[in-house]
């Protein structure tokens, strides 16, 4: 089986991070053995002294290059992957998208409505190089800016309306769609260094949700275990 990681700066993390990628690769190490592989064109970390996807300082030493594979960049959002979908699904051949998006659009590009447009025109780009994937989506996580800005807050829950309403629109026994619940627990003041980004707790939080998602859906994998800093 194979897995690709698309995502926006949480999804790519920076220099020095783990990356909740590293925790899911764990899991699927620990459950899945050798029957599985991540694919994505891209393998880097963003470097905030370069403001560039250049570093490829991850924490985790054991964390190995073919496994660094992700389809996901700091400022990106639905907006940006649309487009990028379609020839990494070709390339790359995944059965599977793990995908959380979305926060950037809704902070910085589109509102609502529009970035479910972009979530649709998303499933129909993957769809369209491999008539079989499944996906997983995330909602968006509220981050701190949401606290006092009541307008994007707003929005935020709009869209996750919008989106939890896309997948039940176009989910299909073909290629099916889960929508993934909020991170069980997550806090903003425990789980990011930021306000926005996963530190350590938030990583393994993201990587949790998916990986009950996959299993209590299609029984791929298992419970979730911690492993690690």
């Amino acid at each position: 089986m194979r897995f690709m990681f698309v995502g926006d700066s949480m999804t790519i993390g920076r220099a020095g991070d783990y990356t909740w990628r590293y925790r899911m690769w764990q899991h699927l190490r620990a459950t899945l053995g050798d029957s599985f592989r991540i694919v994505g064109p891209r393998v880097a970390l963003y470097d905030t002294a370069a403001d560039a996807p250049v570093s490829h300082a991850y924490a985790a030493p054991d964390f190995p290059e073919d496994a660094r594979r992700h389809l996901a960049g700091w400022g990106e959002g639905w907006q940006h992957m649309a487009p990028l979908i379609g020839p990494a699904v070709a390339a790359a051949e995944p059965d599977v998208l793990l995908v959380s998006l979305g926060l950037i659009d809704l902070g910085f590009y589109t509102d609502a409505p529009q970035t479910a447009v972009n979530v649709r025109r998303f499933i129909a780009e993957a769809r369209a190089a491999r008539a079989d994937v499944r996906m997983v989506l995330l909602p968006v996580i509220p981050n701190v800016r949401a606290d006092s800005d009541a307008p994007f807050a707003a929005q935020v829950t709009a869209f996750n309306e919008l989106l939890a309403k896309a997948v039940a629109d176009l989910s299909t026994p073909a290629s099916p769609i889960l929508l993934a619940a909020r991170p069980q627990g997550y806090e903003l003041a425990r789980d990011t260094y930021d306000g926005t980004h996963p530190n350590a707790s938030g990583e393994h939080r993201l990587a949790a949700e998916f990986a009950s998602a996959l299993h209590q859906a299609w029984s791929v994998g298992g419970p979730y275990r911690a492993a690690g800093g």
